[in-house]
């Protein structure tokens, strides 16, 4: 179920949990965000995701959490490719792997997330993951709105 697709009843649920999590009522986020999640709804992916990986309204658990993430990032949601990718940046839910750290934060980065940007940036910049590129650390830092690092 997508969001151009539900009824007004599910987008008034789906608003209920979004503000259930804003408000850290993430048991009710939970129950009310869930059923879209299944339903293959990005956003609803990602905040399940997230309330995974942190252990917020649910028990912790690093493997649901990344294949949450994972499954929203699929879809093209580019906060969750950033997730996807600091996931493997950091080793967090997953085991550490700079390449696929890179891949990630390039498809946020290409739907025009700034801060997969300003990261991929940094780890051209300090070699980290990728062969070090100061022209590349540049071309994302501008590409980024840091004009003044560039």
């Amino acid at each position: 179920m997508t969001e151009n697709n539900r009824t007004d009843e599910q987008e008034m649920e789906f608003s209920s949990g979004i503000a259930a999590f804003e408000a850290k009522h993430f048991s009710r986020a939970m129950q009310l965000l869930s059923p879209f999640a299944n339903d293959g709804d990005a956003h609803a992916q990602h905040m399940l995701a997230i309330m995974y990986q942190n252990g917020l309204g649910v028990v912790q658990s690093d493997q649901t959490a990344y294949d949450w993430m994972l499954k929203s990032a699929e879809q093209d949601f580019p906060i969750a490719q950033h997730g996807v990718g600091f996931m493997y940046l950091e080793g967090e839910c997953v085991e550490k792997d700079g390449a696929k750290a890179v891949e990630w934060f390039t498809k946020a980065a290409n739907q025009g997330l700034q801060g997969s940007m300003t990261t991929l940036a940094l780890m051209y910049e300090q070699g980290n993951g990728v062969e070090q590129d100061s022209a590349k650390a540049k071309e994302l830092y501008k590409a980024a709105g840091f004009d003044d690092l560039a």
